[in-house]
């Protein structure tokens, strides 16, 4: 049997974006019911230049990569809405789309990372937690896991983001269903699940955890090394400067649980990330199954 292409995904408004190593297709349900695709030709950053496809480095280059492909597919998906709607201007689209884009990635990082970075060092530290480099970041790491709970459990409390939940569920049944060599239609798809190991919402609680095992490493090398535990703005600078190993580990292992998703090991330690995926995956219909697979087939050919 030939090796299967690894593909990855991302739900859309009224769709899905599936990729391939050769391009990125997304597939959208217009209000007509017909399905549009937009198909680009895509080679990893990783692949084009060999430095960074080194194991570690290519976890980070991906998890930007990623960003700027999925708030691209986003904003076309949210276009292609709004041409529903007859609301959007088609001048200020152009000018504007571009702008648009970086400054939301801009955003989007700095308040990720003032939550869910900075937040929980400095709640931490508010606490008086002094118990060593592994007690300070074991509540840390709570913190900062319990945030990411709370938000997943908010954002899936809104009405308008259920129907992505349930595109998010039709991209994750399409692929399982095309790594297992089954076909790919809505009837044959539908009997598999819809929490994946190689999810992106998986990968955010793999670094939630491998950041609380690097940063309690950097703490204690810190104050063997000075004789004293880091300050906060200490200990800001440091895990600040550690994201890119933390990022790049999480990858890597991320990239394992995919491939090693039967051992019964693999399977005890993905459980906790497969669990949140009850939180933001929905069973599709049929409809949207069969927008995850248009996109899908399209990824795929030659």
């Amino acid at each position: 049997m030939s090796e299967k292409i690894e593909v990855g995904g991302q739900a859309v408004i009224e769709g899905v974006m599936m990729r391939s190593p050769q391009r990125i297709v997304t597939a959208v349900r217009r209000k007509s019911g017909q399905i549009t695709v937009k198909k680009e030709p895509y080679i990893a950053l990783s692949k084009r230049y060999r430095v960074l496809g080194w194991p570690l480095l290519r976890g980070v280059i991906s998890f930007f990569e990623m960003l700027v492909i999925g708030l691209k597919t986003l904003n076309y998906s949210a276009e292609a809405a709004m041409e529903d709607l007859e609301e959007k201007d088609q001048g200020t689209k152009k000018s504007s789309g571009g702008g648009f884009l970086v400054l939301s990635l801009i955003l989007g990082l700095a308040l990720g990372l003032a939550i869910f970075f900075f937040v929980p060092l400095l709640l931490t530290s508010l606490l008086k937690i002094h118990r060593g480099a592994l007690g300070f970041n074991l509540v840390a790491g709570a913190i900062r896991i319990l945030l990411f709970l709370a938000y997943v459990w908010v954002i899936s409390q809104f009405g308008e983001l259920r129907r992505i939940f349930e595109y998010h569920g039709a991209e994750h049944k399409s692929i399982y269903a095309y790594e297992e060599g089954q076909e790919l239609t809505p009837q044959a798809v539908r009997r598999f699940s819809t929490r994946h190991p190689r999810c992106g919402t998986s990968f955010l609680l793999i670094v939630a955890l491998v950041a609380i095992i690097i940063f309690a490493l950097a703490d204690t090398v810190f104050a063997w090394r000075t004789g004293h535990l880091p300050g906060l703005l200490q200990r800001l600078l440091i895990h600040f400067l550690l994201l890119p190993l933390v990022a790049g580990s999480s990858y890597e292992l991320l990239k394992l649980s995919g491939r090693s998703r039967h051992h019964p090991l693999v399977r005890f330690l993905m459980s906790p990330g497969l669990w949140l995926q009850r939180i933001t995956t929905r069973e599709p219909s049929d409809d949207q199954l069969a927008v995850a697979l248009a996109a899908l087939k399209e990824a795929l050919a030659p």
